[in-house]
């Protein structure tokens, strides 16, 4: 009889768009998966030898992946080779078809290049923009950085997003079948 796997959602966000959508990976493994989603801070301390599987989500802000979650990759990089692992990245530049994978996002591609830790699966979703909720200097210069990109720059919409849920739904079935799936760690353990 399988048990049922323990896994960390664990997760870095400006907006909450990627807690969002780390929330609709959980509710998409069920109960297939005990589940812990939490948010990593600076003064996080996480035990990933309570986790059989793992899985980070990050969001960028003007081209850079949270320096939080670089520092917790850099620092745990060996363990998270050891266990079954995957990434993805959130950014608005990954609404365009031909900028929506690790392999074609750029941010996710330089990212992924620059860390030790090699996840076995990965993925990028595009984000949303929340122009009332940043201050004055964020709006602006995101709403030119989206002007540059031939985006969005109306500031009087509350939300704009650009997710695609249906590529959310499907990641997080690979992730379950690829990462955490019980026949997939009993093939992996001494």
């Amino acid at each position: 009889m399988s048990h049922v796997v323990k896994v960390l959602l664990l997760y870095t966000t400006h907006e909450k768009q990627t807690l969002k959508i780390m929330q609709r990976i959980k509710t998409q493994l069920g109960d297939k998966c005990d589940c812990d989603v939490i948010q990593l801070l600076p003064d996080s301390h996480i035990d990933l030898t309570k986790y059989q599987a793992v899985l980070l989500g990050s969001s960028i802000r003007y081209g850079f992946y949270s320096k939080v979650m670089k520092k917790f990759i850099d620092d745990n990089y060996q363990q998270l080779n050891s266990i079954r692992s995957g990434f993805f990245g959130v950014n608005v530049v990954a609404r365009k078809p031909n900028k929506n994978t690790p392999e074609t996002n750029l941010y996710t591609k330089k990212f992924l290049a620059k860390i030790a830790w090699k996840p076995t699966i990965k993925a990028v979703f595009a984000g949303a923009l929340y122009y009332p909720q940043y201050n004055w200097f964020d709006r602006n210069m995101i709403r030119f950085i989206m002007w540059l990109g031939k985006g969005d720059t109306d500031v009087t919409k509350p939300v704009i997003e650009y997710t695609n849920w249906t590529n959310v739904d499907e990641f997080a079935a690979q992730f379950y079948q690829q990462v955490c799936a019980p026949s997939v760690l009993d093939g992996i353990k001494q």
